[in-house]
């Protein structure tokens, strides 16, 4: 069985790239490729077992390294480059393009979703509203790219064979946008990494990249208003300067924090807390595998990986008030670390991979049957 693994791009070390890490601990015979790969050495060796993937021509274009959305309108045409026409198995790691890549009849194409297109399906127009293209020319020409791209993805969807989805709520999407069904396999979440720790400090945290849709500004302005409580925020982005400029003295800014920083943060945290509509969200659950409570937005992955009032509590609507309202009903219940863990061990890497291994080999074993 000859194997190709496709992902969207490489560039950092987050969520989708554990995925590829679990997946080339199954097999270790891939073929990799992607849009772009601009991993540094260290994440090379973790995601990819020091492998190079085979890129598009975007890859040498011009300051790609630094952006390489703004080339967005020439994904579709890069990913369909690729010629996968001598591998029996094809597996696509997809929140994106991966999954158009092209196929032959005789090919088996598993495609593991992340999400369909959030920037094309439901995004849209925070996406323009972030980019500053929601007016004039500019506006109208990115609104053309992206419905051009909503369609190609929509028919592309139909060349893969079998959908797995990150979580049911991608399910749904999946269902609802290209009206596919989904197997849910739930992604690999490091549970031995982050430890037990039942000892908790006096202050809350949160961390992730710092842009407008993970709601970090929610958080920071909920905070604000709750001047006896401490909050520490891990984390980069666009918005780190705005969100400092704007915190009161009880929130603590420490930036980009490696994974033992984060580990150690996590695990003395009295909750985490999260305000952003993921489609899995592998935080959380990292918390929870440390032991501590979290504080979550009752919408997307968090309903999944989240029991409330056991491993922790939920706010209905993205607002200051519903957010505080949620902090105080916290500060009332008493947490069982021991039993938040025991939850979260459901989400183990482990179990990732002996799911992903039994339900890929069985497809292609039903795949050559009917060759």
């Amino acid at each position: 069985m000859k194997k190709a693994l496709i992902n969207d791009w490489y560039y950092v070390n987050g969520g989708a790239e554990k995925v590829i890490h679990s997946l080339n601990s199954i097999w270790d015979d891939f073929d990799h490729f992607a849009l772009i790969d601009f991993l540094n050495n260290d994440d090379r060796n973790f995601i990819l077992n020091g492998k190079k993937a085979r890129t598009s021509f975007i890859q040498k274009l011009p300051t790609a390294n630094q952006n390489h959305r703004k080339f967005l309108q020439l994904f579709p045409l890069a990913i369909e480059q690729f010629d996968l026409s001598n591998y029996d198995l094809i597996i696509s790691s997809s929140s994106a393009v991966a999954k158009g890549v092209r196929t032959k009849k005789n090919q088996l194409h598993i495609c593991y979703c992340h999400s369909p297109m959030r920037y094309v399906w439901d995004l849209q127009e925070q996406y323009l509203q972030d980019a500053g293209l929601n007016k004039g020319l500019k506006g109208w020409y990115a609104k053309y790219v992206l419905n051009k791209i909503k369609k190609w993805d929509l028919a592309n969807s139909q060349n893969v064979d079998f959908f797995i989805a990150n979580s049911n709520y991608v399910a749904q999407r999946i269902k609802r946008i290209y009206n596919r069904e989904s197997t849910v396999i739930y992604p690999p979440v490091d549970v031995d990494f982050f430890e037990l720790e039942e000892n908790k400090e006096n202050y809350y945290f949160t961390s992730s990249r710092l842009v407008s849709y993970k709601k970090v500004q929610l958080i920071v302005e909920t905070f604000n208003e709750l001047p006896h409580l401490k909050l520490i925020v891990g984390g980069d982005g666009p918005e780190f300067q705005k969100l400092k400029k704007i915190a009161k003295s009880n929130i603590e800014f420490v930036g980009f924090v490696n994974y033992e920083k984060l580990r150690k943060l996590m695990q003395k945290a009295k909750a985490f807390v999260f305000a952003a509509e993921e489609d899995f969200g592998i935080i959380p659950v990292e918390a929870q595998a440390c032991g501590t409570p979290v504080i979550a937005f009752a919408k997307g992955g968090a309903l999944e990986t989240v029991v409330e009032n056991q491993t922790g509590v939920f706010f209905e609507e993205q607002s200051i008030q519903k957010l505080k309202n949620a902090i105080r009903a916290f500060e009332k219940i008493e947490f069982d670390p021991k039993k938040i863990r025991e939850h979260a061990i459901r989400f183990s890497k482990q179990r990732f991979e002996n799911e992903m291994k039994t339900f890929v080999e069985s497809k292609f074993k039903e795949h050559l049957t009917k060759r």
